[in-house]
């Protein structure tokens, strides 16, 4: 790479941070932070609204930087992610929880493929939308995407479900519990609670609707979830390299795309287990990570143009709103009936 090639590629990188820093500054104002709308969040809409206004201005050359981001940054990020996590609070919360959330993350991905197929969409959307829904919302979106390599449009189509229907499950379940409905108890309704909603951000702003015991208990369960990313796209990858195998005949040489950053997400949170580092200094990484997830995401939304998502259809959000009733439903019976017994 020339040097005026690193200097254009900079530029776009910067471009990215500055809107990111824009993203981080909208988050932070009072209603948009009641609704939960994380940075990551509130960075693909401020890219999305980039790339469909002032993107035809932006020079070719500062492209590379904007795929800098969606690429390399997004991996560091995920991996970095594993800081929020430790293999003690994974056992503190008991096999039950275990047992629930590999159940709903099973159980949603083969059904998004499923009713994908039915609904005649694409592999990489239909797959896209159930991690999202399956694991933990955007960031799992965004670690398909870097095995999957989709088309950026598809990507934020998948996010977009992730967001429409978080936001109504985090509304609604404080309503279900407070008023008697789900006949959940704290512990029950805080397994549910962290097994079904798609975001970590719907989750606390849930779990806060609810009472601190169901909120810690909910956040628990969630973060073992957001474990289950790594080998989702291990399996993944594996899936994705034995098809493009069979694409190409038998005769045919394919290198296996291998998720290293799922890996060293896992080193991390075992890392992190030993809590060799001050508070104040994970803090400062999770912070970090958080720039580097919604500079990915804004990036995401750079490179998407309004005109795909017509292209997408009503079809991506139609399975993400089967995906929602069965993680409403099935992750009630679960927690009302197989917790119970573990």
């Amino acid at each position: 790479m020339t040097s005026e090639s690193r200097k254009n590629m900079l530029h776009g990188i910067l471009l990215i941070a500055l809107l990111s820093c824009a993203a981080f500054s909208i988050a932070g104002i009072g209603f948009i932070k009641k609704l939960s709308f994380s940075p990551l969040i509130t960075g693909i809409v401020i890219g999305m609204i980039y790339a469909n206004t002032l993107r035809s201005s932006l020079p070719e050359t500062w492209t590379p930087g904007i795929k800098f981001c969606t690429k390399q940054i997004l991996r560091a990020g995920i991996i970095l992610y594993g800081f929020r996590l430790t293999f003690q609070s994974v056992m503190e919360i008991g096999a039950a929880a275990i047992v629930a959330d590999i159940i709903v993350v099973t159980v949603t991905i083969f059904l998004g493929i499923l009713t994908g197929k039915l609904l005649g969409m694409d592999k990489e959307t239909s797959l896209l939308t159930a991690t999202g829904s399956a694991v933990c919302g955007a960031a799992a979106v965004l670690g398909a995407e870097s095995v999957l390599k989709p088309q950026p449009y598809k990507t934020a189509v998948a996010v977009s479900t992730v967001v429409i229907f978080g936001t109504i499950a985090m509304f609604l379940y404080p309503v279900l519990y407070n008023t008697g409905i789900t006949g959940l108890d704290a512990t029950a309704m805080g397994v549910y609670t962290g097994s079904t909603l798609h975001e970590v951000a719907h989750v606390v702003g849930a779990g806060n609707a609810m009472g601190a015991e169901i909120s810690d208990t909910a956040i628990i369960v969630k973060m073992i979830r957001v474990i289950l990313l790594a080998p989702v796209l291990l399996v993944m990858a594996l899936v994705s390299e034995k098809r493009q195998r069979l694409s190409h005949g038998a005769g045919g040489k394919r290198k296996i795309t291998v998720p290293w950053f799922a890996f060293w997400f896992i080193v991390v949170i075992g890392f992190n287990s030993f809590e060799l580092l001050p508070a104040k200094v994970v803090d400062g990484i999770n912070g970090f990570d958080t720039f580097l997830l919604t500079m990915a995401m804004t990036a995401l939304g750079a490179e998407t143009d309004f005109a795909k998502f017509r292209q997408a259809g009503a079809k991506p959000f139609i399975l993400a709103a089967i995906l929602f009733v069965w993680l409403l439903g099935g992750g009630w019976l679960i927690s009302k009936y197989l917790v119970p017994l573990l």
